[in-house]
């Protein structure tokens, strides 16, 4: 008898249908063909004692399955309760008609308890692009791929239930998330706030700005002025997820296996922070079994680099083609996989090995030749990349003890919406720019262009502080977010002159607080 049940397959943060095809027929021996890892094989001895301790049997007959399409590797432990169904019903123990219109995938224990898998939303949205009616998924992934609307999402704890329900002899209830509800509700949830932080107004104005115009930003300072403080509450002020940005996020951390038991939909923006021994391929992503990476589990949100000179140069060169593409893609001899990226960079760095460089009250112990040395490690391409550089000054005792309330994250946000709106607008006919930070050439010219008194401040700048070709269109696009922020289709030369304050890490300016 040949029977088919249907399963998926996770193929960069998509996923394909994967069939499984059963003939159980006279004689008594098992195969299982198209392209099974170890994990799959290893599926026959824990579905025969899930059915032992669940009271039902193995066919005592010829069995013989086939994993199509046959082409593509399969991997895990997620197709044993589709093997164990398929088996079941081609040994007549399951109704082949209650299959139809189903998708099943989950691991099973000895014990014939269903344990979860990754990767299940984007099953479930393959699922329904394809018509499928339902799906059975462990009762720990149930709340996740009850994100996607317009199909039936059966959560189960063991293959006993599975078996009874697909028999008919008892009922699952579907389980149901209200998905826009859920995803207004918790939006705007955050454990950190900007008011937390006392001083370091002109930081806070940078930040502001990078998040308006979506750009890197690089924080230079010493040890102790609030640098990984200020950066970790940079969510906050970031313009809220849309539904397809938080499905899109949700996609990849769920592919990953990042996602907590009972999760749903991601409601805030991520924020991933690296320690600085990673590997180029735990940044980018990739492996024996491909997984989505640092920058990619950053999509939409953040990547932190604390320490930034001190990750090696190898892992930070990997950064300058996603910075520019939005998208990584991972070539292997055995397979190439795309995976999104689209991540603000938000960079942290001690000024020198010894940290006290330009400190007002403490002394650089470093030897002659070693700030520069330092700041090397960073390549200039990668700099390039790298809109805003602002250094850092320790907070002044008198803001520490300061009782004046600081500006909430709430408000900063609001200014940062509407900057980014007025972006949106702006950018509605071109593909692949959504903020200031992405305009290309073309983009500077048409929207980027100050007035003739900017114009001048510009050039006075660049000549008197030596600042490198690079820091032209770099300073343009920051000013061109300062614009929006006051809502001003002119740059100004105010605007211009703020930008150029950000430009702090300039080779001939280096040091030089202003």
């Amino acid at each position: 008898m040949l029977v088919k049940t249907y399963g998926a397959s996770v193929q960069g943060i998509d996923a394909i249908v994967i069939t499984i095809e059963t003939v159980v027929e006279t004689g008594f021996s098992f195969c299982m063909v198209g392209l099974p890892d170890t994990a799959v094989k290893e599926s026959y001895q824990r579905v025969q004692a899930a059915m032992s301790q669940s009271g039902e049997e193995w066919p005592r007959r010829k069995v013989m399955i086939n994993l199509s399409p046959a082409d593509v590797k399969k991997e895990g432990a997620a197709y044993d309760l589709p093997i164990a169904v398929s088996a079941l019903a081609g040994n007549s123990k399951i109704p082949t008609e209650s299959l139809e219109g189903t998708m099943i995938m989950g691991e099973l224990s000895l014990d014939g308890s269903l344990l979860p898998i990754r990767g299940v939303l984007p099953m479930a949205i393959r699922a329904r692009q394809l018509g499928f009616r339902r799906m059975i998924v462990p009762q720990a992934n149930a709340t996740e791929a009850a994100v996607v609307n317009n199909i039936e999402i059966i959560g189960a704890s063991s293959l006993r239930e599975v078996v009874d329900f697909l028999r008919g002899e008892c009922e699952i209830a579907p389980t149901i998330v209200n998905t826009r509800a859920e995803f207004a509700a918790q939006s705007d949830s955050f454990d950190m706030d900007f008011s937390e932080v006392k001083g370091q107004e002109n930081v806070k104005r940078a930040l502001e700005v990078a998040c308006a115009g979506g750009h890197n930003i690089l924080l230079v300072g010493p040890p102790g002025s609030g640098k990984s403080m200020l950066a970790k509450r940079l969510p906050t002020i970031l313009p809220p997820l849309t539904l397809g940005e938080a499905l899109e996020t949700t996609k990849i951390h769920s592919v990953a296996g990042k996602l907590k038991k009972g999760s749903r939909l991601m409601t805030v923006r991520p924020f991933r922070s690296p320690h600085h021994t990673i590997s180029p391929v735990a940044l980018v992503g990739g492996g024996s079994n491909p997984m989505p990476g640092e920058i990619s589990l950053a999509h939409n949100g953040i990547l932190f680099l604390d320490e930034f000179p001190e990750f090696q140069r190898s892992v930070l060169e990997v950064l300058r083609q996603p910075l520019e593409d939005r998208m990584i893609s991972v070539s292997r001899a055995k397979y190439s996989i795309d995976y999104p990226a689209g991540f603000m960079l938000v960079a942290s760095m001690n000024p020198c090995p010894c940290g006290y460089y330009n400190h007002p009250t403490k002394e650089c112990t470093c030897p002659p030749g070693a700030v520069g040395k330092y700041l090397n490690k960073i390549s200039g391409p990668l700099l390039d990349r790298i809109d805003l550089q602002v250094e850092i000054l320790p907070v002044a005792f008198d803001d520490m003890t300061s009782e004046a309330p600081a500006e909430s994250s709430a408000a900063i946000r609001e200014r940062v919406v509407r900057a980014r709106k007025i972006q949106t607008e702006r950018f509605a006919g071109e593909r692949h720019v959504h903020c200031n930070a992405q305009m290309n050439s073309r983009l500077l010219k048409e929207y980027a262009r100050p007035d003739a008194e900017g114009v001048e401040r510009l050039r006075d700048a660049m000549t008197r502080l030596d600042m490198s070709a690079r820091a032209y269109d770099r300073i343009l696009r920051v000013a061109r977010t300062i614009a929006d922020l006051d809502a001003s289709e002119t740059i100004r030369p105010h605007h211009v002159a703020e930008a150029i304050g950000y430009r702090n890490l300039d080779r001939s300016t280096w040091g030089a607080y202003s």
